[in-house]
C-alpha cells in the first residue's frame, strides 16, 4: 500500500514538473519574437527596424533568423503552429500571390490597401498593419544616354521610339499569369519594341548599362537605380498598381505577447509613414552597394528618425 502510495505521488510530482516545464517554455516563447532575413536586402532592412525598435521600446527580444523567402516567411506566418512573427510584404504581392485576384477585384471605392487588409485577415487570419511609406512597384527604366538620344521622361514617350529599342528584363515581367507585366503593359501603351529578352535578375542592371538593350523594369526602391544612374519613366497612365509595403503579422500574436509588451502593436505601428521609397532606396544602396551591414543601417536610420536612442 505504501508502495502505491509512493508511486502515485511521485508520478504526481512528475505531472507538476512536466506543466511547471511547459509553463517556463511558454514564458520564454513569450519574451521572444521571431523574424527572418529575406532573399533581398529590403526586406532584411524592414525586419531589423523592427527589430530594434521592438528591443528599444519593449523588454521583447527579436531574433532575426537565416534568411528565407517571403513566400516562404508568409507559410510560416500562417501556420497552424506560426515560426514566423512580423514579416514585410506588399499589398499588391498579397493581392496576386496569396488572394490570387487582379487589381480589378478590388471594388469601387475602396483603396488595394483597405480591400487586401480585409481580406488577408480573413482568409488567413493574418493582421496587415499601417503602410509603411515607401510603394515598391514596378518602373521602366533607361540609362541616361538613352533618355537623352530620344527625349525619354514618360512612358508615352516610349510609343513611337518603340520599335527602334530593345527591352530586357527578368523572367517574371514576362509572365502572362498577371496583369501588371511586360505583354499588358505594352498594350495599354499601344507600343511594341523591336524586341525583347529574358535575363537573370543578378546579370540585369550590368546588361542594360553594357547595352545588351536598352529599356528594362526596375522596381522603384532597388539602391541599384541609382548606382547605374537610371532615369526612371514616369508611369503617365499609372498602368503599374501599387506594392505599398506594409508589416504583416501572425494571428493572435498581440494577444500572445498581451502580458509581456502590452504595448507591441502601438510600437510597431511607429513605423508606419516612416519609411518613404526615397529612405529604403537609399538604404537598399547602403547595403547593395557601400556593402554595408543591413542591421547596422537599420539601426542609424531608426537614430536619425528619432524613433531609438543610440
Amino acid at each position: 500500500m505504501k508502495k502505491r502510495i509512493l508511486s502515485i505521488t511521485l508520478a504526481a510530482l512528475l505531472l507538476l514538473s512536466v506543466f511547471a516545464m511547459v509553463g517556463c517554455s511558454k514564458k520564454a516563447e513569450n519574451t521572444e519574437l521571431t523574424l527572418y532575413e529575406g532573399d533581398y536586402s529590403e526586406v532584411t532592412l524592414a525586419h531589423y527596424l523592427v527589430k530594434y525598435l521592438v528591443e528599444d521600446k519593449t523588454d521583447l527580444t527579436v531574433n532575426v533568423k537565416d534568411q528565407m523567402s517571403l513566400t516562404n516567411q508568409f507559410k510560416e506566418a500562417t501556420a497552424d503552429d506560426p515560426g514566423c512573427d512580423i514579416l514585410l510584404n506588399y499589398d499588391g504581392t498579397l493581392l496576386s500571390q496569396w488572394l490570387q485576384e487582379d487589381v480589378s477585384a478590388v471594388p469601387d471605392g475602396t483603396s488595394l490597401y483597405d480591400y487586401v487588409k480585409e481580406q488577408i485577415q480573413e482568409q488567413f487570419g493574418a493582421i496587415m498593419l499601417g503602410k509603411l511609406g515607401l510603394n515598391n512597384t514596378y518602373a521602366i527604366a533607361v540609362m541616361p544616354e538613352t533618355a537623352e538620344a530620344y527625349g525619354l521622361s514618360t512612358c508615352s514617350d516610349l510609343v513611337p521610339v518603340a520599335s527602334e529599342l530593345t527591352f530586357g528584363a527578368e523572367s517574371n515581367f514576362f509572365s502572362e499569369e498577371f496583369t501588371d507585366r511586360y505583354w499588358s503593359f505594352i498594350e495599354a501603351y499601344g507600343m511594341s519594341f523591336a524586341d525583347y529578352s529574358s535575363i537573370d535578375i543578378n546579370l540585369k542592371y550590368t546588361a542594360i548599362a553594357n547595352g545588351n538593350f536598352d529599356v528594362t523594369e526596375v522596381y522603384t526602391t532597388d539602391g541599384l537605380n541609382r548606382k547605374y544612374d537610371l532615369v526612371i519613366l514616369t508611369d503617365d497612365l499609372n498602368f503599374f498598381p501599387e506594392y505599398n509595403g506594409v508589416l504583416v503579422v501572425r494571428g493572435g500574436l498581440f494577444e500572445d505577447y498581451a502580458e509581456t509588451a502590452p504595448n507591441l502593436e502601438e510600437v510597431l505601428e511607429m513605423l508606419t509613414g516612416q519609411v518613404s521609397s526615397d529612405d529604403m532606396s537609399g538604404m537598399t544602396y547602403a547595403v547593395d552597394v557601400e556593402e554595408k551591414e543591413a542591421s547596422d543601417v537599420a539601426r542609424e536610420y531608426l537614430v536619425a528618425q528619432g524613433l531609438i536612442s543610440e
